[in-house]
């Protein structure tokens, strides 16, 4: 293992016994991939988590473990359509797989072509997550997978009820929720279901991965050897990015905002707290060279952009993190910090959606 690992590396060698997160993930979701490597044998009960990740930060709610049939469902239910007032809009819209579950957009685009006012975060390694959105206003991922359905700007419904009953008049779909859950379909198996299959969306075993918890001293470039030094010290990413997921799971004002007319609050509409102005939740930075436009409006539209905000400074106001400090940084040490970002794409997400849904 090199020395220069963002969190000590956990044994690639050492099996798990975790019955709910058994890698069939492969099989049922019919993708080929480098998962097949460690998917677990027919029978077992154990799994290797791929290079690079601590299967002991996954968080999966006790009353909703994780099952084949479960992750089946809410694959359904993530890429349906019909999961929206006039049939237009699934959660796969502005999760696209093509795009490591991001969609591309500074901002999305929801029912009747309306815009929200932040960007579809990544859904990449949602499992080692709580609080979830860019303002950590759902406690839970399932409670995030029902959110969306009741915005009049993304789903349209204008309640849970109004969704419930629209699943309802679907035979297949009473089916298979009396086949997974045992009972009819509800608000919460909707969002069990969902919060399941958004669990197997996960990256890891990246170029960086297999040069620092692999030892492949060819895995990354010299140019990004030199941009890890620079994230770990110089650049200070790891104030914010820090462990094996690349993220604190805290809240930090940069100044998104306050260069403009329009300033979100960010975590402060959540909590009410006024050290939480502006504050927007650190994402995870896997997958970050696949999954622009950056920050939480999407402004901007490259990693050397967002690296030459962050040298700034940031945006200077009244609730500014004081983590976020001019850098010094010059241009070809932003060339090697941004070198070493696109080290950090990986594999597990790689997918397709469904060819046919319940009728």
């Amino acid at each position: 293992m090199n020395s220069m690992s963002v969190l000590p590396a956990k044994s690639t060698n050492r099996k798990h016994s975790i019955f709910f997160f058994r890698i069939f993930i492969v099989l049922l979701l019919g993708f080929s991939s480098p998962l097949m490597a460690w998917a677990a044998l027919p029978g077992e009960e154990e799994w290797e988590a791929p290079l690079g990740l601590d299967e002991d930060f996954i968080v999966i709610p006790k009353d909703n473990p994780l099952t084949k049939e479960k992750v089946e469902l809410g694959k359904l239910l993530f890429f349906d359509k019909r999961l929206s007032k006039n049939n237009t809009i699934a959660c796969g819209s502005c999760h696209l797989p093509s795009l490591a579950f991001t969609d591309g957009q500074p901002v999305s685009t929801g029912i009747h072509r309306l815009q929200g006012g932040r960007s579809a975060p990544a859904s990449i390694n949602r499992l080692f997550s709580s609080a979830q959105f860019w303002d950590g206003r759902a406690a839970t991922l399932e409670e995030q997978s029902t959110g969306p359905f009741v915005s009049p700007v993304e789903h349209g419904f204008a309640n849970h009820d109004e969704l419930v009953a629209k699943l309802n008049t679907i035979e297949g779909y009473k089916t298979l929720f009396q086949e997974v859950f045992q009972g009819p379909i509800t608000k919460t198996r909707i969002g069990q279901a969902i919060a399941s299959f958004q669990r197997t969306i996960i990256s890891g075993n990246s170029p960086y991965d297999r040069f620092d918890y692999g030892g492949e001293e060819e895995a990354i470039s010299p140019a990004a050897q030199r941009g890890l030094k620079l994230f770990l010290k110089k650049a200070r990413c790891t104030r914010c990015h820090s462990g094996f997921n690349f993220t604190d799971e805290k809240f930090h004002n940069l100044g998104i905002d306050w260069d403009t007319d329009h300033i979100d609050l960010g975590r402060f509409t959540v909590t009410k707290n006024p050290e939480d102005i502006g504050a927007f939740k650190t994402p995870t930075l896997r997958e970050i060279p696949r999954t622009a436009p950056y920050m939480h409006d999407g402004r901007f539209a490259t990693l050397r952009q967002v690296v030459d905000f962050y040298n700034e400074g940031g945006i200077n106001n009244p609730h500014q993190d004081n983590t976020i400090i001019p850098l010094n940084l010059t241009n070809p040490e932003k060339e090697d910090l941004v070198e070493f970002l696109q080290s950090l794409s990986g594999e597990g997400w790689q997918m397709e959606p469904p060819s046919k849904f319940p009728k």
